[in-house]
């Protein structure tokens, strides 16, 4: 059945909160990008991001980030760690705020590498605000995030209409004091939990799950170096969190899992292992 065409979209007014005067194709001296890295291997990459890594003159990056991502930069650009780890930081995130600043002001086009998506638990956010009150002109090129990167890489969906109709992705890092979190709304059978983030804080966290409602026989993954060649799945029991981090001398970066979609991903093992048998 024909469909008749849509009408056009009104062009956005100049100035509105909505337009966004850029040509994004171009990436100009006196600018700074904030790449997102992806999960782990070079080649989950976006196009964007290798295209703007190529152009960098500087490029300021995370921990823990693939060398050969690194290699995409041009030889001659400056590459300087400003990353971060648990409790250990190189540069106080002010101190890179400051930097990407004065890299942009001296005419350099400055790419800010971070791992996963920029703007998920990577203070990409706030590096944002600093230039735009700078004046400094900031893009965002996306990157797959670390939980839907290990979803892919371990056949583990999450969501599932027999099993989760949500996913949450929470921070298992406290800044200071008590966690934020809404653990009841997190403690519904019908969502998967998904925490960055969070091999320091497990016991405290299975424990406020267990507290607001959650079955402690509730399936967790805890996924150790996704999409990377280290990668390492282990699977368990809300109840035996911690333990299970211990018993397995589980290390950072690692993800928690938590739901009923594990057994999903257990069961296509299980199914792949026969297949390999017959």
């Amino acid at each position: 059945m024909h469909r008749p065409a849509l009408p056009p979209l009104p062009p956005t007014p100049a100035g509105s909160p909505h337009s966004t005067p850029r040509d994004s194709k171009v990436f100009a001296p006196g600018s700074v990008c904030l790449v997102g890295a992806g999960p782990g291997e070079p080649d989950l990459l976006t196009l964007r991001a290798v295209q703007r890594l190529g152009e960098a003159d500087v490029l300021l990056y995370d921990h823990l980030l693939d060398p050969q991502i690194l290699r995409l930069a041009p030889p001659q650009a400056s590459r300087i760690c400003v990353g971060k780890r648990a409790s250990r930081h190189t540069l106080p995130q002010a101190d890179i705020n400051q930097l990407l600043i004065d890299f942009a002001r001296s005419g350099q086009r400055v790419v800010r590498l971070k791992g996963g998506d920029p703007l998920l638990f990577g203070r990409g956010g706030e590096e944002m605000l600093a230039l735009a009150a700078a004046g400094i002109p900031c893009e965002v090129v996306p990157g797959i995030s670390a939980a839907l990167g290990a979803a892919a890489a371990l056949g583990l969906p999450l969501t599932h209409r027999d099993h989760a109709q949500g996913c949450s992705l929470v921070t298992g890092h406290r800044r200071q004091g008590e966690s934020a979190l809404d653990w009841t709304q997190h403690s519904t059978p019908e969502q998967t939990l998904v925490v960055y983030m969070g091999l320091g804080e497990a016991a405290h966290i299975a424990s406020q799950l267990l507290a607001h409602g959650r079955d402690p026989a509730t399936p967790v993954a805890i996924v150790e170096r996704a999409c990377s060649t280290a990668q390492r799945c282990v699977c368990g029991q809300l109840a035996t969190l911690a333990q299970l981090i211990a018993d397995q001398q589980i290390a950072s970066p690692a993800l928690l899992i938590i739901g009923s979609v594990v057994t999903l991903h257990q069961q296509l093992q299980a199914l792949r292992q026969q297949a390999v048998i017959s």
